[in-house]
């Protein structure tokens, strides 16, 4: 009994991993809770897919968020950081339509998956866009890390 018990420690222990090797060193992640209200005409936008807007309220994100309606229901956000380099001035993300721009190095990123556009093939490691957690209920929109 006590070598069954042994083994399933064994292979619990193993199966837990703590590896954060896709972890952006860049981006710190910060924690923070915000609500948009989809009745607020600044928020409006986000009633009709594929309309994003941005928050640059202090204390959301690092240089705040993306929030972006990709249909039924459903929304992602994003930090309005570059994520290919540490915050400086020029690192907040431009908002172009569905797509959020780097003016830093002209880098473009979807607001539907996050992913970079257009990856330099030049041997460096490029970051997606960090994604925060949302949900929706009741016409409003919770954004959190």
């Amino acid at each position: 009994m006590q070598r069954i018990l042994g083994c399933f420690l064994l292979i619990l222990m193993m199966a837990c991993d703590n590896d954060r090797g896709n972890r952006n060193p860049y981006l710190v992640e910060v924690r923070f809770r915000f609500d948009l209200n989809l009745n607020l005409p600044l928020y409006s936008p986000l009633s009709n897919t594929g309309n994003a807007v941005f928050v640059g309220t202090n204390g959301v994100g690092t240089r705040g968020i993306f929030v972006m309606n990709v249909g039924l229901e459903q929304f992602r956000a994003f930090e309005a950081s570059c994520p290919n380099h540490a915050p400086n001035e020029c690192s907040t993300m431009e908002l172009n339509g569905q797509t959020a721009v780097c003016p830093c190095e002209d880098f473009e990123y979807s607001l539907f998956t996050g992913q970079q556009f257009s990856r330099p093939e030049d041997g460096m490691r490029y970051y997606d866009m960090l994604e925060y957690n949302t949900t929706f209920n009741g016409g409003v929109v919770s954004v959190s890390n």
